[in-house]
């Protein structure tokens, strides 16, 4: 998907969904119940928002140390920033990693360890908020209107979860599987069409020579770089929690009590589901489902907006950013080259960077 039709598809269908929700839910008593909203405590929900920008640059900052790479703060909090871009215009926000990979690589990181980066970046995140769904549907009576079918989410979460340690697993003890693997999808691409023949060797030995360098780095977070993981492992749960804690701090700001452990659990299955919803950005799904949520704490009449303020609060803003980012630092026309992928001259490009000392 190009970068124009990602971008147009995202504000569409968050632009239309916003506005039927605004059109099946507000009333004047909603309006006056948002007019002696407690400003502090909105204030401390833009706070908490704040918070994951900072500890998702610090995870990054610390991944990198554990990687053996350096970056500088200024850097990190961009990839944060354009990360939120990149997710917002890729179905299942796939974008915002090649976008990360592409800043770091510039900056001297090599493609292995910006891959090995990245994934435990997300991956840290998603373990921790799955490992959330199997309490969820313990408590499942004690949640207000729950009616998700929690239990048999929690089996997809655990094969899920299982997957994804199984392919770390692979990519560290058998790092042979890995090379085959893509041995043979570059091979396949050269087979459609999609690959030129003179560029199949080169991009084979670049690709083999980066598994290589990502593998290290895997087994580097474990040993050499194990304090700054373990360190970047603990910030990832204090970016989570802080995330989690915009939602209830928005709810008490209108007057409603809300248990916050309710809130936090209800928020955990949603925010996972998210990562798996085919729209550029979850756009639809995360305004609609973010009303939904708020709607099992408070009347129907508030949850739509408060839905749309919350996706505006925790995804837009970093959005907006992470858009000035992207211009600032790869430009439009790169950026849609990368999500589009012209395979022989991205590896034109990747190679004659390579050689030139990109690592």
């Amino acid at each position: 998907m190009s970068l124009k039709k990602g971008l147009t598809f995202f504000l569409l269908l968050a632009l239309a969904v916003c506005g039927a929700i605004l059109f099946f839910s507000i009333d004047r008593a909603s309006l006056e119940i948002f007019k002696q909203a407690n400003r502090f405590r909105l204030y401390l929900a833009f706070m908490f928002v704040t918070c994951v920008w900072m500890l998702d640059a610090l995870k990054i900052y610390l991944l990198t140390r554990a990687a053996g790479g350096r970056l500088s703060w200024k850097l990190s909090l961009e990839l944060t920033w354009i990360n939120y871009f990149g997710a917002a215009i890729t179905p299942m926000q796939s974008g915002g990693g090649p976008f990360q990979m592409y800043i770091m690589y510039r900056s001297g990181i090599s493609v292995g360890q910006s891959v090995a980066i990245t994934i435990i970046r997300t991956v840290l995140v998603m373990l921790m908020l799955g490992a959330m769904i199997p309490f969820t549907a313990l408590v499942e009576g004690d949640l207000p209107k729950f009616g998700w079918g929690a239990r048999g989410f929690v089996f997809y979460v655990v094969i899920f979860i299982m997957v994804i340690w199984t392919a770390l697993i692979v990519s560290i003890v058998k790092p042979v599987w890995v090379k085959r693997a893509a041995a043979r999808i570059i091979t396949l691409l050269r087979r459609v069409g999609i690959l030129k023949e003179k560029w199949e060797k080169k991009l084979l030995k670049f690709v083999l020579k980066e598994i290589d360098v990502y593998n290290e780095n895997l087994r580097a977070f474990l040993t050499t770089g194990r304090k700054p993981f373990i360190a970047a492992a603990v910030v990832a749960f204090f970016q989570l929690l802080s995330q989690l804690s915009v939602m209830p701090c928005m709810i008490w700001a209108l007057g409603f009590p809300v248990k916050y452990y309710q809130c936090v659990l209800v928020q955990s299955v949603f925010l996972f589901l998210l990562y798996f919803i085919p729209t550029p950005g979850g756009s639809g799904a995360a305004e609609g489902g973010a009303a939904l949520v708020f709607s099992m704490f408070v009347p129907w009449n508030v949850a739509g907006m408060l839905g749309i303020g919350w996706r505006a609060l925790t995804e837009y803003t970093g959005i907006i950013l992470g858009s000035v980012v992207a211009v600032r630092r790869i430009g439009w026309k790169l950026a849609n080259e990368l999500l589009t992928v012209e395979p022989a001259r991205e590896t034109d490009e990747t190679d004659s960077k390579g050689d030139a000392g990109g690592s």
